[in-house]
C-alpha cells in the first residue's frame, strides 16, 4: 500500500475530534531534520510516528571505499556533539584486531578528553532543553562555560567540532605545557555553573510542574527498547559500560553512576534524565581530576603501528559509552587497506525508538520536552 492510500485510509478512520500534524523536519524543537507524524485528539497526544531520512548519507556504505584511517573523520560527523567520543570505539575495535597496546600516557588523555566531550554535551542536552521549556538563562551558562572546553580540545587537535584526534595506536598528537591547568580551570568553572543551574533551573518550580511525571520511561520498557546512556539510568537502571564493561583505564578511577531516583515525581520522567545528565558532569569532573592527577608526564602518544593498516582477515565489535549512551562499531575485515563491511549502532537511533511508547497521553506541549529529553543528534540517526 502506497503510504498516500495509508494515509487517507487512517484519515478516514479518524474520530472527528482527532487530526494529524506534522511537527518537523524544518523546525527548532525537533533538534534536527525529524518529522514526527502526530495523531492528537483536542490537545492529547495519540500516537507518534518519527520519519526518519532526511538528512541520510550513506556513511556506512562510504567506509566501504575508505581506507581505516581514512574513516575517523566520517565517524566525527555521525554525533558530531561528542566527537571524541565517537573515534574511541572505532580505533579501539582496529587496535584489538591488530594486536596493538597503546601507550599508557595515550590512554590517559583519552579519558580525559572523552570526559570533556561528555560535560560538553551535557552542556548542550540541558540547555536546549531548557530552551524547550521556555528558559533561556541557562543555556546561556552552559554555552559560556562549554567554550572553555572546546578551547582546549582545538588547542590539542586544531578543529572546533569535527576532531580527527583519535588514531589507530595513539592520537594525533600530545598536550600541550598549560594542558592540565587549563582542564583544572575548567572543572571549577562547570562546578559552579551547575550549581547555579540547579537552582535556576533544576529545581526551579516552575521546570519541575512542566517536567516531572512528563515522559515516564518504565526499566522494563527502557530496556525492551535497548535503550542506554541517560535516557536509560534515568529509568532508575544502574548500567554504564564504563562500570560494566571497563575498557580502556576506566577501572582505575572511583567514580559513581548516578541515577533516576523519582524525586519530584515517578522514576524515568524527564526531570529524572536531565538529573541525571547534571550528576554525570561532576563524576567526569571527578575522573578528569583522578586522571590527570595519575597522567604521566612523559611517554609516547602513539603505538609503533604500519603504515598501512591492514587488518587480518575477521570480525571485531568494539562498544564504549558515548555521551548519549552504548555506541558500538562492528568491522568485518577482508585483509586489505578498506572494511569489507561497516556497522555502528548509533545510540541516537536506538533511543529515539522509544519516542511512540512514552509519549502517547500527554499534552502535545509535552512531546516537545519528551523528545529534547531523549538528546538525540540526527547526524548519527540517520548515518
Amino acid at each position: 500500500m502506497s503510504e498516500k492510500k495509508r494515509l487517507d485510509l487512517e484519515y478516514s478512520q479518524l474520530d472527528s475530534d482527532r487530526m494529524r500534524l506534522n511537527v518537523g523536519p524544518q523546525h527548532p524543537s525537533t533538534h534536527g531534520v525529524l518529522r514526527l507524524e502526530v495523531e492528537i485528539d483536542g490537545e492529547i497526544v495519540t500516537e507518534v510516528i518519527p520519519h526518519l531520512g532526511y538528512l541520510h548519507r550513506s556513511f556506512e556504505k562510504h567506509c566501504e571505499k575508505m581506507t581505516y584511517p581514512q574513516i575517523i573523520p566520517y565517524i566525527d560527523r555521525m554525533d558530531y556533539i561528542s566527537a571524541m567520543n565517537n573515534e574511541w570505539p572505532y580505533v579501539m575495535a582496529l587496535e584489538k584486531m591488530l594486536d596493538i597496546k597503546v601507550p599508557e600516557k595515550v590512554e590517559y588523555i583519552r579519558v580525559i578528553v572523552a570526559e570533556l566531550n561528555r560535560i560538553a554535551n551535557h552542556q548542550i542536552a540541558v540547555a536546549t532543553f531548557g530552551l524547550d521549556a521556555g528558559a533561556f538563562t541557562p543555556f546561556l551558562f552552559f554555552f559560556r562555560d562549554r567554550e572553555y572546553i572546546i578551547w582546549i580540545l582545538e588547542k590539542l587537535s586544531g578543529a572546533r567540532l569535527l576532531y580527527n584526534y583519535f588514531r589507530v595506536g595513539g592520537l594525533a598528537g600530545d598536550t600541550y605545557p598549560s594542558f592540565k591547568e587549563e582542564c583544572l580551570n575548567v572543572i571549577e568553572k562547570v562546578r559552579k555553573t551547575n550549581a547555579e543551574v540547579m537552582d535556576l533551573l533544576i529545581y526551579n518550580r516552575i521546570f519541575i510542574q512542566r517536567t516531572a511525571n512528563v515522559g515516564i520511561l518504565t526499566p522494563e520498557v527502557a530496556v525492551n527498547y535497548a535503550c542506554s546512556g541517560p535516557v536509560l539510568r534515568g529509568s532508575g537502571l544502574r548500567y554504564d559500560l564504563r562500570k560494566d564493561e571497563p575498557y580502556s583505564i576506566y577501572d582505575r578511577f572511583d567514580f559513581e553512576v548516578p541515577v533516576g531516583k523519582g524525586e519530584v515525581g515517578f522514576v524515568g520522567d524527564c526531570w529524572d534524565r536531565n538529573i541525571v545528565r547534571m550528576q554525570e558532569m561532576e563524576q567526569s569532573c571527578r575522573i578528569i581530576e583522578q586522571a590527570l592527577a595519575q597522567m604521566p608526564e612523559t611517554g609516547d602518544v602513539k603505538a609503533n603501528v604500519p603504515k598501512r593498516i591492514k587488518p587480518p582477515k575477521g570480525e571485531v565489535y568494539m562498544r564504549t559509552e558515548n555521551p548519549k549512551g552504548d555506541l558500538g562499531f562492528y568491522i568485518v575485515s577482508n585483509g586489505t587497506d578498506k572494511p569489507e563491511r561497516l556497522k555502528a549502532r548509533g545510540t541516537s537511533f536506538v533511543n529515539l525508538s522509544v519516542i511512540p511508547e512514552i509519549s502517547k497521553g500527554y499534552m502535545f506541549a509535552d512531546l516537545i520536552l519528551i523528545l529534547g529529553s531523549i538528546d538525540i543528534v540526527l547526524g548519527e540517526v540517520d548515518r
